[in-house]
């Protein structure tokens, strides 16, 4: 059986498709407005939630704005247009408001929940290609997403004008986010499950060695001394640390090696004349995110950890980072 094979001209359809996508998105920004500001204001002083709506291709786009739209800080779920009509409007009240999407804006399923909509007092922003659509009339604020042409060759499959919607959609969550004042911290706690969360949200305390598990020495140790606790510690350093375990400095490996190199008689020195001074240090209730960013700025792969006095209370290194999968 022969393999069908692409045309020659898929290349070359490809970019056009790309281009005309672009552009669309690109004239948008030409054209946010004083109804754009309209939209936020009604969103940022909504008293319950975001509503999305939108039938076929909206649809779709309208579920991914809405979970943009919660993930960033601003409480927003989809309702099916259709399904509203036998029963979900009664997830809808007057301190909410909708926003509905169509190209065309004259989808006969969200025109028809239109009506209750507007009884119960909700407000309602429509996401539309057409500003004198019946859905862009009766809306409180009317967003422009229209485009010039659909990147579809024969202008009827939407693509160009959910790209457009889309990228409105993620405009608003942006802005809202802003004004929210929404952190990373805050976009953490709405992702606690994923590798993102887990990165955000992981303290050094969580990850961090404790008690026997962190090498240590005093100062008078030998180097022989030291160098048996960094193998016995097994993260490249042993902390030297005063009788109080105030954290004087780290003796590393590599500490070791210039020692080596630099000293003729290494039995005549103690750690403290090779050690390393006012070595980096990071507190329990840091981020460990903070802490790869420390080590990477500062090209090093351990870190003494010490509480609010100075004193030691745990150690770190990559290895710990990696395996938390905090990195």
């Amino acid at each position: 059986m022969n393999q069908i094979q692409p045309s020659p001209k898929a290349l070359d359809l490809a970019r056009q498709v790309l281009r005309i996508e672009g552009e669309a998105v690109l004239a948008l920004a030409e054209r946010i407005d004083g109804a754009f500001l309209a939209a936020l204001a009604l969103i940022l002083n909504c008293k319950g939630r975001v509503i999305v709506s939108g039938i076929g291709k909206s649809g779709h786009v309208g579920r991914k704005i809405a979970s943009t739209l919660a993930s960033t800080g601003t409480p927003a779920f989809f309702v099916h247009p259709a399904e509203a009509r036998h029963g979900d409007l009664g997830m809808i009240t007057a301190d909410d408001v909708l926003i509905g999407l169509s190209n065309s804006g004259e989808s006969a399923e969200l025109l028809s929940i239109l009506p209750s909509i507007k009884r119960q007092g909700a407000k309602l922003i429509a996401m539309t290609g057409n500003a004198q659509s019946a859905l862009a009339r009766d809306a409180d604020v009317h967003l422009d997403a229209g485009v010039a042409h659909e990147a579809c060759p024969l202008n009827l499959a939407p693509t160009a004008s959910t790209t457009a919607a889309l990228a409105l959609g993620d405009a608003l969550a942006v802005a809202l986010l802003d004004a929210r004042g929404f952190g990373a911290e805050d976009f953490a706690r709405s992702h606690p499950g994923g590798e993102l969360g887990r990165r955000l949200l992981t303290r050094i305390r969580d990850v961090m060695r404790s008690g026997d598990a962190v090498p240590t020495v005093g100062t008078a140790a030998s180097i022989t001394d030291a160098s048996r606790e960094i193998s016995r510690g097994g993260i490249g350093m042993t902390v030297v640390i005063s009788a109080q375990r105030r954290v004087l400095g780290i003796f590393t490996d590599g500490d070791l090696r210039r020692a080596i190199v630099g000293n003729a008689d290494l039995q005549a020195l103690t750690v403290s004349d090779v050690m390393t001074r006012n070595p980096r240090l990071l507190g329990p209730d840091k981020l460990a995110a903070e802490a790869v960013e420390m080590m990477d700025s500062h090209k090093i792969n351990q870190i003494p950890v010490v509480d609010d006095n100075g004193l030691l209370i745990g150690a770190l290194n990559m290895h710990d980072l990696f395996k938390a999968k905090a990195l």
